[in-house]
């Protein structure tokens, strides 16, 4: 098949944790055979280890200025502060040695190939779930422009974002999308959110073998979830179960093609989940059942500063009640007796209750006698 050089498929990551789910969608991409570049923007947070593994996914790694909406009470109504960064899309529009891209955000996975899209026009993407005359940024067609680029720049900084996010912006700037041009409204196919399986479930079942790109909304990523490596098998959060078929998919991706790869020194989970290995089935049987499950006492924490609390699992109240029962009602550990009269009084007290004295106490009190 020959590659097409003046097409790309352009996502994002601003640290090594988002590049995770990059390297996923590059891998989910080369499993369908796309013909077209595959292209990340980065950000200084994005260490050294990571680019390595990034340059060996895609065709070209370029590092970006992080952009920042600078509007945080916008942000607030969302609860989702960490949107702020996602301005730094903005760079994709100067990837002027493409004729045309296709975005996609890095917590996407291609299911079927999807190269069809470069046959739309700019801005084609799919309408957003929770307000369909608005379109979903986390994927869409655009044309690579200098102009458009210092456009949404200005725009940004007269007009700002009614969500303090990139499609806030994209869909103020793109204003006619909902009515001017209904070929531009792409099939949920292109974009389907999560967790429709479960919200929408008769459609699913009807039209779910034709999707062919998946974006997991929200702030829990496939990458926050469990992976038993006994099994196997990833384990879903309590609210994430309909998600299993896609979460996966995405966990055998990874497990394949970039968890081997990782290095222990990139930055935030990525780093933690380097250390992940597959154990020979004796040394499952000698290891702790949690040893084998990712998602250890590091990950939770990560999960806690971020909001990201199994309420209805390992962080239950009835799971929190049991451990500090425990931590109540253990033994006191023995206090460490002194040197001197304190140690031949304990020795004595041993012999008073029938504990045997060892013979070199024994030899002591004789020599004293």
């Amino acid at each position: 098949m020959e590659r097409v050089t003046d097409e790309a498929y352009v996502t994002l990551a601003t640290d090594d944790t988002y590049s995770l789910g990059a390297l996923v969608l590059a891998h989910s991409l080369k499993r369908v055979h796309t013909s077209r570049q595959l292209v990340i923007l980065i950000t200084s947070s994005v260490t050294t280890q990571m680019r390595s593994l990034l340059a060996q996914a895609f065709d070209l790694v370029e590092e970006v200025n992080l952009l920042d909406s600078r509007d945080p009470a916008n942000l607030a109504l969302l609860n989702r502060p960490e949107l702020g960064v996602t301005f730094t899309k903005l760079h994709c529009w100067r990837l002027v040695q493409f004729k045309k891209c296709v975005f996609m955000d890095s917590d996407t996975l291609v299911l079927q190939n999807c190269d069809e899209l470069f046959s739309k026009e700019e801005l084609s993407a799919v309408p957003d779930v929770g307000w369909p005359d608005c379109f979903n940024s986390g994927v869409f067609v655009f044309v690579p422009s200098e102009a458009t680029y210092n456009a949404l720049i200005t725009f940004a900084g007269e007009h700002g974002s009614f969500d303090g996010g990139d499609q806030g912006l994209l869909n103020l700037y793109f204003h006619d999308w909902a009515t001017k041009d209904i070929t531009k409204h792409l099939s949920f196919i292109y974009n389907m959110n999560s967790n429709v399986s479960y919200t929408y479930l008769p459609a699913y079942k009807q039209f779910g073998k034709d999707v062919k790109i998946v974006h997991f909304l929200g702030p829990v990523k496939p990458w926050h979830h469990t992976f038993n490596l006994l099994t196997g098998q990833v384990q879903p959060h309590a609210h994430s179960q309909h998600m299993f078929d896609h979460l996966q998919f995405w966990w055998e991706l990874f497990m394949t093609h970039v968890q081997p790869k990782l290095f222990p020194e990139c930055a935030g989970l990525a780093g933690e989940m380097s250390k992940l290995t597959i154990k020979t089935a004796e040394e499952l049987r000698r290891t702790h059942a949690d040893q084998t499950v990712y998602g250890g006492s590091e990950a939770r924490q990560y999960a806690w500063e971020r909001g990201q609390i199994d309420y209805m699992g390992e962080d239950a109240f009835a799971n929190i009640q049991k451990k500090l029962d425990s931590a109540m009602t253990a033994a006191p550990a023995e206090p460490v007796v002194a040197e001197g009269t304190h140690q031949e009084k304990k020795a004595g007290d041993k012999q008073a209750s029938g504990t045997k004295t060892p013979p070199s106490a024994k030899s002591k009190k004789q020599s004293k006698k």
